[in-house]
């Protein structure tokens, strides 16, 4: 390929406003899908519809492309579609009280049964009460306690006889019995009338007594028995009276939910608790028991905590599948949590503050998390792993899980799971859990990939206009102009860095069009067009061109210096690309070379001097390899070269200098000058092709940035690759500058190429005997490596003599 001279027409693809066929986007119909992106939507299609364990999705693609909207409507219009899934309840657990169930009900049920067993125990606290103070109730408790009350009178009354009999007379008090000896008219004597009886007596009374307290004991212990056994009766009549009263509420409540039999299961047990615990119901427990006591279980207050519901989640509304977005992927935001309250100065919980996670939310349906912000999480990607893994939803603190803490807590049941979980992060992300994490490939079987381009012709063209009209409508913003959807697409192609594609970093023109929407209103304009789009990128590059301005500054001032006239030998220069933040600009940089005869080494002073990243020292390798190939082949190469960025002081990465460097050195080797009107870019192979390099916009306009503000002769230029050719679409001072011929853009194929358009001088061919031309720059550059050899060979020849002589002056 020869050499080629850009046209203003290559260098920027414009977009013809009158190819399109609305006035303002306005009038445009609606786009109901999304462009460009066919293989990521087949692959989302595809991985929602597998029903099969482990096809979950990773989305991958470029920040602002749309990742997040694009995957969330299109699971929400496939969800909307879809069966409302169960709702889910934990309750009370009356066998192991730390173990709460998990309640499995249809959708919308579970607000409708907690609402059921609400109205059940309000109805229970108003009619057991009612129940217990009837007559049928009264009448069966007096008969038990007046058969206890007979049983007792008999046993006291019969040891009153046999006290009686052995003249000891017992006198009843709320201290107790009290046992005293009488006379013979039934009287009780009194201490004197005691101690004046004979010895025999008192002894006899005595013993009497003593018999008779241990009759009391006996009897005192029946009594025990009795009072227990009457217990016994009143609260199985009170068990039974409650359960005739409970029982129809809860055959209608069960007849309700029929065909749910761990429900019914839990109803029976509901049932069995409220009989066995009637007296909750009718307030007997409290009276006359210290708050504070029964708060530290020194007493039992009546607690109707344990016949409620917890509605875990619920879906009130037929909605189809959830679809949950979870901003903050904790272990606890993801699986649920047991939070805990204060009573009295001691945190307690139970079953109803159990709270649910968002895969508990999104259960039946989709999650959408972020990679990045899940592995930042404490245990949260190891967790969700173990969840998808058994397809259960274990909810525990992660102390718990890690064994940082053993204290006793609720282990509520686990909660069945069916999800597709959809992670989206950057490729780095993907790549880097796909080579190490052996698990994620068996979890994330699905790869969604973004493009972050698409194909510009009309009927892209039309279509992106349609996605502008969108993005207006949906941000509400003014109406577009065709002028202002034609200055977009322009855009777009400058930022896909390809005049045959348009970028679809959807965010970022969402962005411009809203800076150039503020701009339109406040002009009081009633459409945005071109002028407001270019006033929004010009506003957008001010604000972030500080540095840019102060650095060329700098150079403008000599204080950094780049030649923009005349021509040096072994000086040439090249172009670089800044990004600093959301800033990215083209600034021009002096790289110089130096040649003297050696042992063959090229020294990179950058790479010497750790400044240097791998891949420029690899195109200085390149270049090294490229002269030991081509020049003087026969005999060793005798050079000694060093290549340097003159004035850099950060670090250098990237081999689109490569080419430079070569021709800066083979400048000096040949001993002609390089115009310093003229600047290249563009990296090379061993055999000198030229290849293409990244962001040639921005140095091309660097390096006119500055010849402009020293003013534009004509001469200046840029040098590209070829290849570069479709990635132009310079800024529009550079093309009116190339149309009024004041700068010009060239495009090479090879080394030689542009070592004649940066010398004037012809690179040269060999001959058919196989030399160059000697008023060639190859035939100059090869004409001082065989010099450069033949001197060091006589210089080591020199030395070799040298040391012969000391040491045969020696011996």
């Amino acid at each position: 390929m020869t050499i080629h001279k850009i046209s203003p027409a290559e260098a920027y693809h414009s977009c013809d406003p009158d190819s399109f066929s609305f006035e303002t986007t306005v009038e445009m119909e609606e786009l109901f899908h999304f462009i460009g992106q066919d293989r990521a939507l087949e692959a989302v299609d595809f991985g929602i519809n597998m029903p099969q364990p482990g096809f979950n999705l990773f989305v991958i693609g470029p920040e602002g492309s749309g990742r997040h909207t694009v995957v969330q409507s299109f699971l929400h219009d496939k969800a909307s579609k879809e069966a409302t899934p169960s709702d889910w309840c934990y309750v009370h657990n009356f066998q192991q009280s730390h173990k709460p169930l998990a309640l499995k009900l249809p959708p919308s049920q579970g607000l409708v049964f907690k609402e059921d067993m609400a109205d059940l125990i309000d109805t229970l606290k108003s009619t057991l009460p009612d129940i217990f103070e009837g007559n049928e109730y009264r009448v069966q408790r007096k008969v038990i306690n007046d058969l206890l009350a007979q049983k007792i009178e008999a046993l006291y009354h019969d040891m009153e006889q046999k006290a009686k009999e052995q003249s000891i007379a017992v006198a009843r008090s709320e201290q107790g019995f009290r046992f005293s000896p009488t006379n013979g008219k039934g009287e009780p004597l009194n201490i004197e009338e005691f101690r004046n009886l004979p010895d025999d007596v008192k002894k006899k009374i005595e013993e009497a007594i003593e018999q008779l307290q241990n009759n009391l004991q006996e009897a005192l212990h029946k009594i025990s028995v009795w009072k227990r056994e009457t217990e016994e009766e009143a609260r199985k009549l009170k068990k039974e009276i409650g359960k005739r009263t409970v029982a129809p509420l809860f055959a209608a409540l069960k007849a309700k939910y029929k065909g749910n039999d761990k429900l019914i299961h839990y109803l029976a047990e509901v049932e069995e608790a409220i009989c066995e615990r009637v007296d909750d119901f009718l307030g007997e427990d409290m009276d006359g028991q210290n708050a504070l006591i029964l708060a530290m279980g020194g007493g039992r207050a009546p607690s109707f905590e344990q016949y409620e519901v917890n509605v875990l989640i619920g879906h009130p509304n037929n909605h189809g599948s959830p679809v949950v977005y979870e901003d903050l992927p904790t272990y606890q935001n993801l699986h649920g949590r047991i939070e805990h309250q204060a009573k009295m100065g001691v945190l307690t919980t139970n079953f109803s503050l159990i709270k649910p996670g968002s895969l508990h939310k999104a259960n039946n349906g989709y999650l959408i998390l972020d990679a990045r912000r899940l592995l930042m999480q404490t245990f949260a990607y190891e967790g969700l792993k173990r969840t998808l893994r058994s397809g259960k939803i274990h909810i525990e603190s992660v102390e718990r899980v890690l064994g940082l803490m053993s204290t006793v807590s609720l282990e509520p049941e686990p909660v069945e799971l069916n999800i597709k979980v959809v992670l989206i992060g950057d490729p780095l992300i993907y790549y880097l859990l796909n080579a190490y994490d052996p698990e994620f490939i068996s979890l994330f079987k699905v790869q969604v990939d973004f493009e972050s381009d698409m194909k510009r012709n009309k009927e892209g063209q039309d279509l992106y206009a349609t996605l502008m009209a969108r993005l207006a409508k949906n941000k509400k913003l003014l109406p577009l102009h065709r002028t202002a959807v034609a200055r977009l697409i322009e855009q777009a192609t400058r930022e896909a860095g390809d005049r045959e594609k348009l970028s679809l970093r959807i965010r970022d023109f969402g962005d411009l069009m809203q800076e150039a929407d503020y701009l339109a209103k406040k002009a009081d304009k009633t459409t945005i067009d071109a002028v407001d789009v270019e006033k929004a990128l010009l506003a957008s590059k001010r604000r972030g061109s500080r540095i840019r301005d102060r650095l060329f500054e700098a150079m403008e001032h000599n204080i950094h210096h780049i030649d923009t006239a005349g021509a040096k030998v072994g000086q040439i220069n090249g172009l670089s690309v800044l990004m600093l933040g959301r800033s990215t600009f083209g600034c021009p940089s002096r790289i110089t070379a130096l040649t003297r005869p050696g042992k063959g080494k090229i020294v990179d002073i950058e790479r010497e001097v750790e400044l240097g990243g791998p891949i420029h020292s690899k195109g200085v390798m390149i270049l090294s390899s490229f002269v030991s190939s081509r020049y003087a082949r026969t005999i060793p190469l005798g050079l000694q070269a060093s290549l340097v960025f003159e004035q850099s002081y950060g670090g250098i990465e990237g081999d689109s200098a490569s080419c430079a460097e070569l021709c800066a050195l083979l400048s000096s080797l040949a001993e002609v000058p390089i115009k310093q009107t003229m600047a290249i870019t563009g990296s090379v192979s061993q055999k000198g092709e030229v290849q293409a390099i990244g962001g040639v916009n921005e140095k091309i306009e660097g390096f006119f940035d500055l010849c402009d503000n020293r003013g534009l002769s004509g001469d200046q230029g840029v040098i590209i690759a070829a290849s570069n050719s479709r990635h132009l679409m310079l800024k529009k001072e550079v093309v009116t500058a190339m149309k009024e011929g004041k700068f010009w853009v060239t495009a090479v194929s090879t080394v030689d190429e542009a070592v004649e358009l940066l010398t004037g001088m012809a690179a040269g061919e060999r001959d058919a005997m196989g030399n160059y031309p000697e008023e060639s720059i190859n035939g100059r550059v090869e004409a001082t490596l065989l010099t450069f050899a033949r001197n060091l060979q006589k210089f080591e020849q020199a030395g070799d003599k040298k040391e012969t002589k000391k040491k045969a002056k020696k011996k």
